[in-house]
């Protein structure tokens, strides 16, 4: 064949024929990812832009939105209920995330030895966390009642110690139902910590004994740096989770409404209430705009102390 004739081939070539072998399993990949990508724009980064252009309208959802600007976020900041399940939600997060965390460690640390039933434990450990939210709220809402209802306050009779309002005091009411929202994580995180104790070489625990390290120095000087990533991702999905608490205050409260005097109602329940009760569906977008903003910057702050050295 002539010098000639190679461009004439070379040109009615299929054009797939001269791509080369990073090039094809490059195109590969994109066209496995699309979907997901396709899906992920459509049912989540979408959604969350349009969320943005929502909290800038007045809607009553059945109507069109009106564009009235910054009023929404005006009121939030002139809003009392608002700065109070602002904080509340807060509380949520700083008494419930650390506590979760340093309980389902302590768990998992002391239960990772054990040999006798360590699967049928873990399986009671983690038996809460697929309880239903809602049959988990109104027993431990049972649980509260007075006397002679409540086994709690039963149990405080028993003992000759005076009743306590629990759900219908306004400085109990929060940490009674924070209680079994901690409850009912332990069983996921427990079963993580146990997953990354597992992980830990051997090996290394047999260096630092042979070195003559006791048990306590061990722990904080070998255990838990290589739990970092463990603690990392607990963390932030513990924070996520406190911070959208909906279902043990909706269903743990009198009528839903995160009482008594909106004590224990968190920012979710009153985005629910403006959106489905007050059909104020702006308002509700920017109560959410704010909520998911707050989650963001907490995410990425704790990321970023976590990680760091």
């Amino acid at each position: 064949m002539s010098q000639s004739e190679t461009p004439a081939l070379t040109s009615r070539t299929p054009w797939n024929e001269r791509l080369s072998i990073g090039t094809k399993q490059a195109l590969w990949a994109w066209a496995f990812l699309l979907v997901p990508i396709v899906f992920y724009v459509v049912i989540r980064f979408w959604p969350t832009l349009h969320a943005f252009y929502l909290s800038l309208t007045d809607w009553n959802i059945v109507g069109q939105p009106n564009f009235i600007g910054f009023e929404n976020y005006v009121a939030l900041w002139h809003d009392p209920v608002f700065w109070k399940v602002f904080w509340n939600t807060f509380e949520y997060l700083i008494l419930g995330a650390p506590i979760s965390i340093l309980l389902s460690f302590t768990i998992a640390y002391f239960l990772d030895p054990v040999r006798f039933c360590h699967g049928l434990i873990r399986a009671l450990y983690f038996i809460p966390f697929l309880t239903t939210a809602v049959a988990m709220a109104w027993v431990w809402r049972w649980f509260y009642q007075p006397v002679p209802i409540g086994v709690f306050n039963n149990i405080l009779a028993t003992f000759g110690i005076e009743q306590q309002p629990f759900l219908r005091s306004t400085t109990q009411a929060l940490p009674a139902i924070l209680v079994p929202a901690i409850w009912a994580g332990l069983g996921f995180q427990i079963v993580i910590f146990l997953a990354g104790l597992r992980a830990i070489p051997e090996t290394y625990y047999e260096a630092a004994r042979i070195d003559g390290a006791g048990r306590w120095r061990i722990l904080f000087e070998i255990t838990i740096p290589l739990l970092r990533p463990t603690f990392i991702f607990l963390v932030v999905v513990s924070s996520i989770g406190f911070l959208r608490i909906f279902d043990q205050v909706y269903n743990m409260t009198p009528q839903g409404d995160g009482g008594p005097l909106n004590s224990t109602k968190p920012m979710v329940l009153y985005i629910y209430e403006s959106a489905f009760d007050r059909f104020d569906m702006g308002y509700a977008t920017a109560q959410t705009v704010v909520l998911f903003l707050v989650l963001l910057a907490i995410t990425i702050l704790q990321l970023k102390l976590l990680r760091s050295k």
